[in-house]
């Protein structure tokens, strides 16, 4: 389930692609796919064995294209492990919100990003996450957990300040808005309530099934209630960049 529509954000092969926070590795997977040179970077070090695990099973399973490459590491936001100007894609999804220090993360982010690079910034969307913050304390009251909501044009601004270019945003996982709030409601850690467990399932089948009736009823509640908001931007060249 991709946060990022790559539509919107071109990939061409052989991009140098960080996926900051890469999680599961959902995008880190979809980059190596379209034959990116992948750094998936976490701090979470189980989940970074997990990916380089996958990634070396689509490798032998033939599902990168020649030339594209996988990397998956530990590593810290904060201090990225890479040199200025390292990357032509960065993607941060579903991360921010986590960390006390976003301006930082930004400015990491900005200072390994090449100039004319594209960055994709996906975070949970205000009222959707209003809604689970009202229904639950645990959703948000937990190590780790979210410490914050945006407002769209608050990390807009953030991401001006930092110094990027901002192009397009949307709206995306409308029908994941629900589940969330019936799992807030039920409660966070209780997967045995009906309603939650149905919805799941409901989840699970659109996901694999990829049913026109539920794509289009995504699209069109998107703007309304999708659960993650969606940034991209360029870092633009330099003025002496410019006329080198």
């Amino acid at each position: 389930m991709l946060t990022v529509d790559f539509s919107r954000f071109p990939l061409a092969a052989g991009d140098r692609v960080l996926d900051l926070g890469c999680g599961a590795g959902r995008h880190a997977f979809e980059c190596y796919r379209r034959g990116a040179q992948v750094v998936a970077l976490d701090r979470n070090a189980e989940e970074i064995r997990e990916v380089a695990k996958w990634f070396a099973a689509m490798k032998e399973a033939g599902e990168a294209p020649a030339g594209a490459t996988a990397t998956a590491m530990e590593g810290d936001a904060l201090a990225l492990p890479f040199p200025d100007d390292s990357f032509d894609v960065v993607i941060i999804s579903e991360v921010m919100e986590h960390i006390p220090d976003d301006k930082g993360v930004l400015a990491e982010m900005v200072r390994v990003l090449k100039p004319g690079g594209r960055i994709a910034v996906t975070v949970p969307r205000y009222g959707p996450e209003k809604v689970c913050w009202a229904l639950s304390d645990a959703y948000h009251e937990v190590e780790g957990g979210h410490i914050r909501i945006y407002r769209a044009d608050e990390l807009l601004e953030k991401m001006r300040e930092a110094g990027l270019r901002p192009y397009g945003t949307h709206h995306a996982h409308a029908l994941h808005s629900p589940y969330w709030w019936l799992k807030c409601a039920f409660g966070v850690d209780n997967d045995k309530a009906l309603p939650v467990r149905a919805y799941h399932k409901l989840l699970v089948w659109d996901i694999m099934k990829k049913p026109l009736a539920t794509r289009v009823a995504e699209r069109a509640l998107n703007p309304i209630v999708g659960k993650s908001f969606v940034a991209y931007a360029t870092k633009p060249h330099t003025p002496r960049e410019d006329q080198a």
